[in-house]
């Protein structure tokens, strides 16, 4: 008898833990998850103004490669290639 009460307590104790599991993961409802239009117009201004600090990224431009890099560069390629394929 008392096996059957401690299989039943432990059941129980599984049975209400995988359901408090189970709500932590759920979607929330969607209508508490939407923004609206103001929230939305200040968030997109709110990221402008953060990006607007970072500096840019300046492009370097692409100097010419010489023949012979240029042949150094594609054995260096096709040796890598080998190599990935052994």
């Amino acid at each position: 008898m008392r096996r059957y009460v401690l299989l039943l307590l432990l059941a129980a104790a599984t049975a209400s833990s995988y359901s408090q599991d189970r709500k932590r993961h759920e979607r929330p409802e969607r209508g508490s998850q939407q923004m609206s239009q103001e929230e939305r117009q200040r968030m997109r201004e709110d990221m402008r103004e953060a990006y607007r600090d970072r500096p840019r990224r300046t492009e370097r431009p692409q100097r010419e490669m010489s023949p012979q890099e240029r042949d150094k560069l594609r054995r260096d390629v096709e040796d890598a290639n080998r190599a990935l394929k052994k």
